[in-house]
Parts: C-alpha cells; structure tokens; sequence
C-alpha cells in the first residue's frame, strides 16, 4: 500500500504551493519541468524489474529450458508434498519480507506525485486566464476530452501487457490464472518515455498570451507584466489568500460533495477490473480493454458535449450547477440494474461447494487424504463433473497426459465419486469456465456503465466551472489546487485502503509467499464482493448528490441576492434622476 500511495503523497507535497505559486510566474515551464520529473519518476519504477529475479509460481508442471519441454510432478504421489519445493527457488536471508526494490518504485512515485502536481492546476488556470468567458468552458472541455484519451490508451496499453507474461517466458498457465504476472514493467517504460517527450514543447511557449484581438508585442508584454509578481510579497499573501477561499460556504460545499463522489469513483477506478474478473469470470486483459474501449469514449463525448452544451446556452454558474445535479442524477439511475446482474460463486470442491458425499466443507477428504497434497498449494484444475479442485493432487488424480497447457490429469478419484466412470474421471488446468449467462450479463454491464459514466460526465464541464467561478479571478489556480489536494487526501488516499480492506473480508483461499506468509488472495466470495462494491459506491454517490444539492440552493439563494442588489441600485438611480 505505501507503494500505491507514494503518487499521491508527492502530489501533495507540492499541489497547494505550485498551484498558488506557480500562478505567479511562468506557467508553461513550469509545467514542461513537471512533464520531465514524471517522465524520469515513471522510468525509475519500472527499475525493479531489471534489479529482480525471475518469477517464480507454484504448479505441479515447470518449464525447463534446457530440455525445452515441461517436467511433471504426479500430482498424487509420496513426493507431491514436495512439489513447491521442487520448483521453486530457495528463500534467500532477508526476503520473508519482500525484495526491498519496492523503495525504488515508491521513490518513483513519489517524484511523478510532484511533476503531475503543475499540470492541472497551472494548465486549467491559464487557459481560462487567456480565453474568452464564453469560451473557456469549451477549451476547459477539449482539455478534459483529451486528457481522457490517456487512460483509454493505458487501458489499451495495459492489456497488451497483461497478456504478455512477466518475464516473456513460455509459461504452463494463462492470463486467467490468479498466479499469472503479466509484463506490468513494460508499461512504464512507454509512458515515461511519452512523458519526457511531451514535455519538450511547454518551454516554448511564452508566460502569457495575448488577448482576443490583441496582436502579439507589447500588449502581450503587458499581460505578461499583470501576472508577474515579487515572491515575497506573494508568500505573505498566501495565508490570507487561503482564508478567504475556505471562508467560501459555496466552495466548501462543492468539496464536501465531490470528496463524498470521488471515494466512489475511485473505487470503481481502482476495483472495477478486479469486480469482473472476479464476478464474470473475465481475464485481467479482457477485462482492462473491454472497459476501456466501451467506458472512456463514452466519457470523452460526454466532456466534450458538456463543454458545447456551456458554450451554446452561455450557462451562468446557476444553470451550470443545476445540470451537474440532473446529469450525475441520470449516470446514478444507470448504475441501478447492476444489482440485477449476478452470477454464482464458482464450484470449487472443498471451499464453496462440499467433496461428494462430504458434510462439512474443507479441501481434504477421503479421495485426497492419501495424497499428502501441500495446504499452501494451488494450482486449480477442472474436473469433467465441471467442478473445480485447488490443484490435481486434491482431486486426487494419479497421472497425467500432455504437456504445458494442454496437460490432463487421469484417475481422479474425487471426480469419480461424484458419478463419472473411470474414462470419464479426467481434468485440465485451469478453472472450470462460468455459465455462458455470465458472459451475457458482462456484456449488459459494460453498456450500462458506459450510458453511467456519459451522463455523469455530461456535467463534468459544468461542475468544474463552479470552482473556478465561485472564487475571486486571483484565487482560480489556488482554487484548482486545493480542490485536488483535498480530493486526495480524503478521496484518493483514503478509498483504497478502507475498501481493500473490506474486500479482503470476502476471501475465501489465501495464496502464499515463497518465503511464507500470506499471499495474493486466489478466490473471492462473488456475492458479498458484488455487495459490498456496487452497494458502498451507491451510498457514496447519494451522498455527494445530496451536498451538491444544498451547493445548488446555496448558489440560488446568492444569485436571488445579487439581482437584489442590482434592482435596489437601479431604483436608487431612477430616485436621484
């Protein structure tokens, strides 16, 4: 987990100091030099990997290169309690802990934390420094549209790699595996590459530019000179700076709102992939492209058309307001019919389904208890009575046929009770398949959050408006930041570790490390974990909604006041005429 949160940390080491700070100064280099520290911190993470060993998994078959075919340990047999052993490597002094690379990607993290930390809130602010009123929105919009592009080429990216084995070896399991490690180093390297480079053009651009209709020279200059400002001066002004934006009921609100909203994104974020592999039975792969391709488009038209949609109708921040709550509204009935989409735990002999004839569950019984099966074992296969067995010594299998993935294990006795015949007592690697309706149901999952997630971001734009609009112009870029920093620290931060911890609750089988200890969780309670992930966002979701609505009352009670104002002042005119 720290090595998960290092990004954020970094990012907030800096996020308020740049975003008020950097306002005042060059921006755009400002902002290239942050592309750079992300490009090297995203390099240094994918270090580990060259650093590390090979991996290593525990499997009854192991591939040996120098015979170039896989070596096999029957899987009943007086020596499978030795079958890790066999094939694992020996645990070296010090690792019962972990390899200590982990400080490098944690370092890396932390320093692509503080590069990212320039570029949204200086790039938003200067863009609506620089545009016209009536365009800014539109611009802010394309900004956001493209920015969501990148996840759908990570996502893109990040399925080519997970289908590419860890260390690019012919390997006896698939993707679908628990125990599968996919090329996670390679995607790092690409997107510090791409970081570094697209830093380059930032240092060409000038401090500040000019306005509509101004030609470039010196009214340029003089813009630039608006924002130039002396540091001291504008360290003694932070404070006070940072007083009034919190003194702002209006602001305040919209980030109790969006902190409540975002815990629920991030969870979806972060858990969604994990959900459907888990639930519909889905690779770690198929999952990332199949989320990606469908969810980010649709999020990209709805930025854009949010951004039109306040270009076209000129919304003020009331208007602006109101189709934010309609829009998110419209995303959260979307999401409702997830609960109607369930499919069963996997039958797996021994942990959510009792052996034949067995009243109690646990993974011995008398089929296997002759095999001396290791209990940190697994290695799933699946039965021809389509039940699943955490490895083929506890199906009780006694040979075995083929090589690599398309191995069978023959004579398995737990198989047999269940009715087969001899012939008909086989199983294969791997998990037995869901129900093809599970299939089905992932299909109408992924068309209901793309419809979910274009609603919500129907009012992205519009909602965004509001923290810059609710604040004096001076205080736009430390608007931005804060509102980033606050998300982080109560959203970003937080969600992860209190929903992994609950998620954890549901597991059913513990892997283990190599040098023990526990390990990766190899399989969940589907239904709990469908519970908790779908009924958890839904609570947070009508939480923010119910904030932003009081933000909406807040907005109109303002604006109801400041027609007040412009009415007394006219009729005060008309009098002294």
């Amino acid at each position: 987990m720290p090595k998960v949160l290092s990004g954020f940390v970094g990012n907030l080491l800096v996020i308020t100091f740049v975003s008020y700070f950097g306002a005042k100064f060059h921006r755009p280099r400002i902002i290239g030099a942050g592309l750079l520290l992300m490009g090297m911190g995203t390099l240094l993470m994918a270090l580990p990997h060259f650093l590390m060993g090979r991996y290593n998994y525990e499997t009854v078959a192991s591939y040996s290169k120098d015979a170039d075919n896989f070596t096999v340990t029957s899987p009943c047999s007086s020596t499978s309690q030795n079958v890790m052993q066999q094939h694992l490597p020996g645990c070296r002094e010090g690792e019962e802990n972990g390899s200590p690379t982990w400080i490098l990607v944690m370092f890396g993290n932390v320093i692509r934390g503080i590069g990212e930390a320039t570029v949204g809130p200086l790039g938003v602010s200067f863009i609506d420094d620089f545009a016209r009123p009536e365009n800014s929105a539109f611009y802010i919009g394309c900004l956001h549209t493209i920015a969501v592009i990148g996840p759908l080429l990570g996502y893109s990216l990040g399925s080519i790699c997970a289908n590419i084995y860890v260390d690019f070896d012919n390997v006896a399991i698939t993707p679908q595996d628990s125990r599968w490690v996919g090329a996670w180093w390679l995607g790092f390297i690409v997107a510090g590459i791409l970081s570094l480079l697209s830093a380059v053009p930032f240092w060409f651009l000038p401090r500040a530019l000019p306005e509509a209709g101004q030609a470039v020279g010196p009214g340029a200059h003089s813009q630039q000179h608006k924002f130039c400002s002396k540091p001291v001066s504008s360290a003694l002004d932070f404070v006070p700076s940072l007083k009034r934006l919190l003194s702002n009921r209006i602001y305040i609100l919209y980030l109790i709102s969006h902190v409540a909203i975002f815990n629920a994104f991030v969870i979806i974020v972060t858990y969604t992939p994990k959900y459907v592999e888990q639930h519909f039975g889905q690779s770690a792969s198929r999952a990332n492209v199949l989320l990606g391709v469908t969810t980010i488009p649709a999020t990209c038209v709805g930025i854009f058309l949010s951004g039109l949609i306040m270009k076209r109708f000129k919304l003020g921040m009331l208007g602006a307001a109101r189709l934010g709550l309609l829009t998110s509204v419209a995303g959260f009935l979307c999401s409702m019919p997830y609960f109607a989409l369930s499919c069963p735990n996997t039958d797996m002999a021994g942990i959510t389904v009792p052996y034949q004839g067995e009243v109690e569950g646990g993974v011995l019984s008398s089929c296997n208890t002759e095999c001396g099966c290791p209990m940190n074992q697994w290695d799933p296969v699946c039965g021809q009575n389509g039940v699943s067995y955490v490895s083929a010594c506890y199906a009780g299998c006694n040979s075995t046929h083929g090589l690599g993935r398309n191995m069978t294990f023959h004579g398995c006795r737990c198989v047999q009770t269940w009715g087969m015949s001899d012939g008909n007592s086989s199983a294969v690697l791997g998990q037995c398949p869901r129900h093809s309706s599970c299939s089905r149901m992932f299909y109408v999952y992924l068309v209901l959050q793309a419809l979910s997630f274009f609603f919500y971001c129907l009012g992205s734009v519009c909602t965004f408006i509001i923290c810059l609009r609710s604040v004096q112009p001076e205080l736009k870029s430390l608007s931005t930041g804060v509102f980033m920093l606050v998300l982080r620290v109560l959203g970003g931060i937080p969600a992860p570790i209190y929903f992994g911890a609950l998620i954890d609750s549901t597991c059913l089988k513990w892997g283990t490390r190599r040098c023990g200890g526990r390990g990766a969780c190899r399989m969940y309670d589907t239904q709990t974990f469908r519970f908790l992930f779908l009924g958890l966002i839904s609570c947070l979701r009508l939480c923010g909604y119910a904030v932003f609505w009081l933000m909406v009352v807040s907005i109109k009670a303002k604006v109801q006041r400041e027609q007040q104002g412009k009415c007394s002042t006219n009729e005060s005119r008309v009098k002294f005429e």
